[in-house]
């Protein structure tokens, strides 16, 4: 995709990892921190994104 990542937390720990790329940020999650934080039911609102369409 060319994209840089700007930052990563988390890595260390490995429970949930945030990978900054200034537009777009990614969480990685163990399923225990995926169930407690349950970001889909946060932001059911927002848009989904295919990212297979992404050039």
């Amino acid at each position: 995709m060319g994209c840089t990542c700007r930052q990563v937390e988390g890595y260390q720990s490995a429970n949930w990892i945030l990978m900054d790329y200034g537009d777009i940020i990614v969480h990685v999650f163990d399923r225990d921190n995926r169930l407690f934080y349950d970001l889909e039911r946060i932001w059911r609102d927002g848009k989904r994104l295919d990212v297979s369409e992404l050039e």
